[in-house]
């Protein structure tokens, strides 16, 4: 058996382009030089990777199985021509919103101090848009608040953060002092379903309430602070997202009846993935203080 890269590459471009004819494209190849490649790869494993359907092309459960050895193997041997290259390559980043927005910025400051040539693609999203994102290996690597439960990613803790359940300073119910039925009673803004922060303040906090008014969900943490702010309800958030805020009293902490909300923020990649040396560079800023 003599597979070769080119045919594992075409293979990965076909799949992800879903035509020989935009893979063909994207490869800088000729359509029949992409189809012959794809037939000699089929042809070395017996099998067919693509259910043919007309003119489409539909991965099928032998393709699923070596789409990411292939990858895994075409990272491996990038990796080895960027072995002696200053040039490692982009790395690619997807961090949940709390994550990306409040936490990266200070360590990819100083990574680019140290690497400014070195290109680097930052995502933000919510933590299931980054779990998806690093299961089919369109980035590198993921930084999630919340848990992850798939048996094909790898996920390593990170760091704490502290979450702050927080009102606007004239909110009533804090003339008394707080209980779980005064917080039940309270409409609260929460993150969407399949935000980290969501799901941990589901686990940590609201599971212990006898029950909860949802008043409204928003898709991000600076929406959540200004309709706290102006009233609307009570939220929680990490203490990092709305420091300022407590500093300048716009926003008040609310002193919980049961011990702080403490969660753990975890890094995640593919099970299959490569770890470059770039990549592996880049997690030691992570891990390191600032």
């Amino acid at each position: 058996m003599h597979i070769t890269l080119r045919q594992l590459e075409v293979f990965a471009e076909v799949l992800k382009s879903g035509s020989t004819t935009q893979a063909s494209q994207r490869l800088a190849l000729s359509q029949s030089a992409v189809s012959a490649a794809l037939s000699d790869l089929e042809g070395q494993l017996g099998v067919q990777l693509f259910d043919r359907i007309g003119k489409r092309l539909l991965v099928n459960e032998h393709g699923r199985l070596l789409y990411p050895r292939a990858l895994g193997l075409l990272e491996q041997a990038k990796d080895i021509e960027q072995l002696f290259s200053e040039d490692n390559g982009a790395i690619r980043v997807y961090a949940s919103s709390t994550i990306g927005n409040y936490l990266l910025p200070e360590i990819i400051a100083r990574y680019r101090q140290d690497f400014p040539e070195l290109p680097f693609e930052l995502s933000v999203g919510n933590s299931q848009d980054v779990i998806n994102a690093v299961s089919d290996f369109r980035v590198d690597i993921g930084l999630i608040e919340g848990p992850c439960h798939s048996s094909d990613i790898i996920s390593e803790a990170w760091q704490e953060d502290e979450l702050v359940v927080f009102s606007a300073p004239k909110n009533s119910f804090l003339s008394q002092p707080v209980t779980l039925e005064s917080l039940a009673s309270q409409p609260w803004i929460l993150r969407e379903q399949g935000s980290g922060t969501r799901e941990i303040v589901d686990y940590l906090l609201l599971s212990k309430l006898p029950q909860f008014h949802l008043g409204m969900e928003l898709g991000n943490s600076e929406a959540i602070k200004h309709a706290v702010r102006h009233g609307m309800g009570i939220s929680c958030l990490s203490r990092r997202v709305i420091a300022e805020q407590l500093e300048s009293g716009s926003l008040v902490e609310v002193q919980l009846p049961f011990p702080p909300l403490i969660r753990t923020l975890h890094y995640i990649y593919h099970r299959q993935k490569h770890i470059s040396k770039s990549l592996a560079r880049f997690l030691q800023y992570c891990r390191s203080p600032g």
